[in-house]
């Protein structure tokens, strides 16, 4: 039996979605211009997480081996319009800067890698925790990126003045500043792994 601590962690750190296992990079190119932006992101990608790995976890057994990945779809669908619906009525002006990444969270490699992956062989428990593990993970990277994007493009952080007189880079904020910064970061993460190793 596998540690729910384990799980939990090593979506956090050791597999990482987006700079470990580079996986949902294009919502993260996308949204990442903003913080605002990145939590909203954030959010939605791990409540679908959460809820279709345990429904997924909760019905594994009763799914037929060759309709497994529709099935999986129909569910992980079933929370991204969930959510969908949420952000439509509590922050509209949220769901229209995500614009068509929420609903693609549907297709994103991260909830149906797990949904194949992890929940579709593991407990209720685990799935939970590894949901949570893989959707802070996806947060921090996302936060993380938009923090960086946000201040260099704009000099601000939350619409909060970060320094007097900062000239911003306004190609930080370009899709191709996204590129670079994710980049960066990629680089710099794995130089930290092989200093470690």
């Amino acid at each position: 039996m596998s540690n729910p601590v384990r799980e939990f962690t090593k979506g956090i750190i050791k597999e990482n979605p987006t700079f470990v296992l580079a996986l949902g990079l294009c919502p993260t190119l996308a949204v990442s211009v903003s913080v605002i932006n990145g939590i909203g992101m954030s959010v939605a990608a791990t409540f679908v997480l959460l809820g279709s790995n345990i429904i997924i976890a909760l019905i594994k057994n009763l799914i037929p081996e060759r309709i497994r990945i529709p099935c999986y779809i129909v569910v992980i669908a079933t929370f991204v319009t969930i959510i969908e619906l949420l952000m439509k009525a509590y922050s509209p002006a949220l769901n229209r800067a995500l614009g068509i990444y929420v609903p693609l969270i549907v297709v994103n490699c991260i909830v149906l890698g797990r949904a194949e992956a992890f929940a579709s062989k593991n407990s209720v428990l685990n799935s939970i925790f590894d949901a949570l593990g893989m959707g802070i993970g996806f947060g921090l990277a996302l936060v993380l990126i938009s923090a960086i994007r946000e201040l260099l493009g704009s000099g601000k952080i939350l619409g909060i003045t970060m320094f007097k007189g900062f000239e911003p880079m306004f190609a930080i904020g370009m899709p191709s500043g996204a590129l670079l910064v994710i980049g960066l970061l990629l680089a710099f993460f794995n130089l930290l792994k092989k200093d470690k190793v």
